[in-house]
């Protein structure tokens, strides 16, 4: 650089205007200008590396707009702004790659455009205002093009018109909004009035800063700084984990969308004066609030916050357009079940220590923890708080008004940010979010969460946060509502096995039972079923009274099971490919009356009591006609008792009663329907109680019930040949079963399938569209646990459904809570512990008082 463009380029914008005019009132041209390159701040790096990933990044574009009313000059407006970009190197400034580094690059000149749109006559509401202010502002900037100032005039009457402005991050922040629409504001008086703007000279531009920072980071020993960043964040959870509506994309797309959000200024005032009894605040009381809200709806004790600082302490950037905002990530101790005093001093205390430390620019707290990289999600915190405390000013001037109207961004930096300003005493502004995650009804529970808590707060400052109710009346009213089943009764149906024998008595003739090559008719199935339970009946076999079973897949099997309901007793079924001191426990535990088996298995297991070989008993009872034993149970009385795998300890029984398994049974009848002609295929070991409704749903509606042989339930190959051999209609699938099935080629060849029910395991997305893409049948999803008959909700998967595959709503009869761990329900979306209530619920756990104390409490919710 010469000495003359040396003293050139240290003249103030003015003072350089005026030479220029000076050389050319002398008939000389002034000497041509020249681009200058600075490097950027640290600041700008973490959008820079954005920018390169996803160019255009609307997370980046700040709005701003000014309704001017009154008669304007647009003339001496439009002069106005490109003085304020001739003052302000940072708006003639772009941003490139050269020799592998990032540069800003600030250009001589800029004249920017103010294109006017014509809205006169036009009726428009605020919402519709801010759209059509925000479509003339939203096309994407090129940051290395350039120019990163974007400005739009709207007409929507002679005298009424709105100014639109927007700027690219790099070159802008919050700040330097009121700098440009204050400098506006002076700049066309000035004009108006005929006189040349004074504004004071400035010392510094952004490029220059720029380079200061550089320099003071290689200079200042910031090592006690980060040693406390270290410590304040160790152990920091790297991800705050809110219930998102939609599954999370594998890189952030920062669309954003807002929720309006209003806080009254006596609300306000109130918790300003919480907070200052406490030595906080206002903006940490919010912070506070904020805080509870997201452990509240994450259910984490340890909550970061990204809190923007202005990051202007020294007077020669104050008057700067220009991007210096820093972050502060605060992180806020929710353990112990703190009162709101108690969050409120903890708060306190973290933005201290983040004060007294922000000299550290945030992308070198970033550099110091390298946090694993994670392209969905912004490294150390995903939510923000910012809180502009001075209201937004209303300036007269000129004979117009300038009244600057908030403007929301399109774009979402964070999975969720609350910015608001303080307007007149109030508070005003949104929850900004990212709609690839949210849904907007999501956010507006959200905000009416917050302002609860802000009043829960002032009203209940000692309360612990975890028990301040997040639900009004109203929402607790639909989430109740929402979580209970349909009622339904139906007062003719008798209990499943005497409807069984109901239909054996009125189609004698229809095939029952399919195994291996052999046909069961409906008649023979009763038949033997009820010699076998009036041989039961004399060993003492009644309501209350287990019957063991330890058999393989077999038409014995399946006749056993319904003559021990026909004798109204209980069955316990134990697979026999368990080990034997697991057998001998679980029917030890038991205690059954009898024990009916086959010969082959009893060396596999050690057992005192009664043994009968039902393969040996079963053939007295073939062609002679028994009656039903006419053995009256109660829908209280236990109809089998299933062990739980052990997989949390030992085995736990489960009773469940004759009155749930028929509820559970007769939904599913009303929920798909079955019929003579369906053929459904029982694969599930009985020791599981998916098979249940595998055994007796298609004998209760005069369907084929084909028995799988045993071990069959894990061989892709055999099932597909078996549906297609048997022409199966409907089968059970766990997920896990469910994907080796689809791998077999002939999938797609097995037609006669109508339905798929899958439950035990969660369903994926994947797995769901991978069944779609080979078989035209139904799927279901189910779930129910070993504590209640069988399952309590029930979801019927749809294609191409890009949502992640839900348990369902609750069946008939059936109350599904999600409760937080005082037993009251948590809002729609947020995580809790699943609570299941109604007829399907399991009498408790076998010999077990005290845990069946423990975890079968009363319903607080009954009606």
């Amino acid at each position: 650089m010469t000495d003359l463009d040396a003293r050139l380029a240290s003249l103030s914008p003015e003072k350089r205007a005026l030479f220029e005019k000076m050389l050319r009132d002398r008939g000389q041209a002034p000497p041509a200008r020249r681009e200058q390159v600075f490097p950027i701040s640290v600041m700008q790096q973490g959008i820079w590396f954005l920018e390169q990933l996803k160019p255009g990044n609307p997370a980046y574009l700040i709005p701003a707009a000014v309704r001017i009313r009154g008669p304007l000059d647009t003339a001496l407006l439009r002069q106005a702004v490109n003085g304020i970009v001739q003052r302000h190197e940072s708006l003639r400034t772009t941003f490139e790659a050269r020799d592998g580094r990032p540069v800003q690059v600030v250009h001589p000149t800029l004249d920017v455009a103010l294109p006017e749109v014509d809205l006169r006559g036009t009726a428009l509401g605020d919402d519709e205002l801010e759209e059509r202010i925000v479509g003339a502002l939203r096309e994407p900037f090129d940051i290395a093009a350039g120019p990163l100032l974007r400005l739009a005039l709207l007409r929507l009457d002679t005298d009424d018109c709105v100014l639109g402005v927007a700027m690219h991050h790099l070159i802008s922040d919050g700040w330097s909004v009121g700098v440009l629409l204050g400098e506006l504001s002076t700049r066309y008086a000035a004009l108006v009035a005929g006189e040349q703007p004074k504004l004071p000279e400035l010392s510094i531009q952004y490029g220059d800063y720029a380079v200061w920072q550089q320099d003071w980071l290689r200079q200042e020993d910031l090592s006690a700084d980060l040693a406390w960043w270290r410590e304040h964040l160790a152990g920091a959870p790297a991800v705050l984990d809110l219930p998102t509506d939609r599954p999370r994309p594998a890189v952030q797309g920062f669309q954003g969308a807002s929720h309006p959000f209003e806080l009254p200024e006596p609300v306000l005032t109130a918790l300003g004066a919480l907070g200052k009894r406490h030595g906080a605040t206002p903006y940490m009381a919010l912070l506070a609030v904020f805080a509870v809200l997201l452990h509240r709806h994450s259910g984490q004790d340890d909550v970061v916050i990204g809190v923007p600082m202005a990051n202007r302490d020294r007077t020669e950037v104050e008057p700067l357009i220009g991007f210096f905002v820093n972050t502060l990530p605060v992180r806020v101790d929710l353990t112990g079940e703190p009162t709101f005093t108690e969050v409120l001093h903890r708060v306190r205390d973290a933005c201290l220590g983040g004060y007294a430390h922000q000299r550290v620019p945030f992308e070198k707290v970033v550099e110091e923890l390298k946090p694993a990289r994670d392209l969905s999600r912004p490294p150390i915190f995903q939510v923000g708080l910012s809180y502009q405390s001075d209201p937004l000013p209303t300036l007269a001037l000129a004979g117009v008004a300038f009244e600057r109207l908030p403007l929301r961004a399109q774009g979402a930096r964070f999975d969720l940010e609350l910015q608001f300003f303080n307007d007149a005493g109030g508070l005003n502004g949104w929850f900004e979010y990212d709609r690839d995650l949210f849904e907007a009804a999501t956010m507006a529970r959200l905000a009416d969460h917050f302002r609860r808590l802000i009043e829960l707060a002032i009203a209940q400052p000692d309360t612990p946060v975890d028990r301040l109710p997040l639900l009004d009346p109203d929402e607790r009213r639909t989430v109740l509502a929402l979580s209970r089943g349909d009622t339904r009764r139906w007062p003719d149906a008798g209990w499943v096995h005497e409807q069984i024998a109901a239909r054996a008595r009125r189609t004698p003739e229809l095939p029952a039972l399919r195994f291996a090559d052999r046909t069961v008719s409906y008649g023979e199935l009763l038949r033997r079923a009820n010699g076998l339970a009036r041989r039961l009946r004399t060993a003492g076999v009644g309501p209350g009274v287990r019957v063991g079973l330890v058999l393989e897949r077999s038409v014995e099997l399946v006749v056993s099971l319904l003559a021990i309901w026909q004798a109204g007793g209980a069955y316990v079924p134990v697979d026999p490919g368990l080990p034997a001191g697991r057998v001998a426990l679980m029917l030890d535990d038991a205690d059954p009356a009898v024990v009916l088996t086959q010969r082959p298995l009893t060396e596999k297991f050690p057992w005192d009591g009664p043994l009968w070989y039902a393969d040996e008993l079963l053939t007295e009872f073939t062609d002679e006609a028994v009656d039903d034993p006419a053995t009256p149970v109660r829908g209280s009385d236990v109809a089998y008792v299933i062990y739980t795998s052990g997989s949390t300890g030992q085995p736990k029984g489960v009773p469940n009663t004759f009155a749930g398994i028929r509820n559970r049974l007769l939904w599913m009848q009303d929920a798909y329907g079955l019929g003579p002609g369906d053929r459904v295929l029982q694969k599930t070991p009985y020791s599981f109680d998916v098979s249940v409704w595998e055994f007796f749903w298609p004998l209760m509606t005069g369907a084929t019930l084909v028995v799988a042989r045993p071990g069959g339930h894990r061989d892709g190959r055999y099932l597909v040949e078996m549906i297609q051999a048997e022409q199966i209609t409907t089968l059970h699938f766990v997920p896990s079963m469910l994907q080796v099935f689809l791998r077999e080629p002939d999938v797609a060849d097995c037609t006669s399938l109508r339905r798929v029910i899958c439950s035990g395991e969660a369903l994926s997305r994947e797995l769901q569209d991978r069944f779609f893409a080979r078989s035209t049948a139904e799927l279901h999803n189910l779930y129910g646990p070993t504590e209640a008959a069988i399952d309590v909700t029930a979801w019927a998967c749809r294609r191409d459904d890009p949502q992640p595959v839900p348990i369902g709503r609750p069946i008939a009869n059936t109350q599904v809570y999600v409760l937080d761990r005082f037993l009251e329900p948590v809002p729609l979306g947020v995580p809790g512990e699943l609570h299941i209530g109604g007829v399907n619920v399991a009498l408790g756990y076998l010999n077990r008082p005290e845990l069946t104390a423990e975890r079968f409490v009363t319903d607080p919710f009954a009606t």
